[in-house]
């Protein structure tokens, strides 16, 4: 198995043998976070840009981290001081950082398409973090890499993701990941955030939460993306919780082996309580923790990095 690509720049045009080099080589760098010195040179030299347009915390920490776990230098590039503010072009911008003789950018932006746009025009290789409500496929990875952890295959495993669909690049990187890896995907929330073409994708659509809960092995759930929404979506968020949250007691009656997941940030008592939230079915801080070994992966193999012996374990819709 191997890796021939400079950049990351979604999930889509990923095969499914790509996607299992991401999560070998991700696990092997899992263990790096449980060592006593927590570094490896793997990136040694390199110089990491993360270039966030639109404003993130845990996605940005998280691959500063991953960054200097690989010791490549790392600058944070802050829009709130920036020549953006003066009216320069993304273009431009990326062209400067690129002068300074960066090797990995990472982007975060909320215009779509703007990754691919940056990997057209500079030699450097592209990450992308997150690009409107396009993709986000560090998420994705990171997201299915904590499935097969816990599941040990994703083959034939019945996810459900509830919540803003029609706005969540996290969804459609996912959905992207989880059919490749063949798994079969739900999808529920109210019709207006989740309307039926995503069908299209090869996912299942219903608007009843108990019929998306019944049979699941995990559900996702995504918070509601209010900053991209134009218009209200749903009379209320008292009446979302009370039609599509997560309770304990909707807990309860799902699968006994069912997981919960959610990539954050978390509205408590909207999509899902608190009680169900620090059960121990969720397994969210899971998430974060593997989001690090993720981007360490990712970072390595754009880097040129080999990916370990597959394991046999673990298998795909390819096998």
């Amino acid at each position: 198995m191997t890796w021939n690509r400079r950049h990351l720049l979604d999930i889509q045009s990923l095969s499914a043998d790509e996607l299992t080099a991401v999560l070998d080589t991700a696990e092997t760098f899992k263990g790096v976070g449980q060592r006593e010195i927590k570094k490896v040179p793997a990136l040694r030299g390199r110089t990491v840009i993360n270039l966030f347009i639109e404003p993130s915390t845990r996605t940005r920490i998280s691959f500063e981290l991953a960054a200097k776990r690989l010791s490549a230098d790392v600058i944070n590039f802050s829009t709130e001081a920036s020549s953006f503010r003066k009216g320069e072009t993304l273009k431009d911008t990326a062209k400067n950082l690129e002068a300074l003789n960066a090797d990995l950018l990472i982007i975060r932006h909320r215009s779509a398409g703007a990754p691919h746009f940056l990997s057209r025009v500079l030699d450097a290789s592209v990450v992308n973090a997150g690009d409107g409500a396009h993709e986000h496929p560090t998420q994705a990875l990171l997201d299915i890499f904590t499935m097969r952890e816990k599941l040990g295959t994703l083959k034939d495993v019945q996810v459900t993701i509830l919540g803003d669909i029609l706005f969540s690049r996290v969804a459609r990187s996912l959905i992207w990941a989880l059919t490749k890896m063949g798994a079969s995907v739900t999808l529920c929330g109210p019709p207006t955030l989740v309307p039926k073409r995503f069908e299209a994708l090869g996912c299942r659509v219903t608007y009843d939460l108990e019929d998306a809960l019944a049979n699941a092995d995990i559900v996702n759930l995504l918070r509601i993306q209010h900053e991209r929404q134009r218009r209200t979506m749903f009379p209320s968020l008292t009446e979302y919780s009370k039609l599509f949250g997560v309770s304990i007691d909707r807990l309860n009656h799902m699968k006994p082996s069912a997981i919960i997941m959610h990539p954050g940030p978390m509205n408590r008592g909207v999509e899902i309580d608190t009680e169900v939230a620090e059960s121990e079915r969720s397994v969210i801080l899971d998430q974060v923790t593997n989001g690090l070994a993720v981007r360490m992966a990712v970072l390595y193999l754009i880097n040129g990095g080999t990916v370990p012996e597959a394991h046999s374990a673990h298998s795909t819709k390819s096998e």
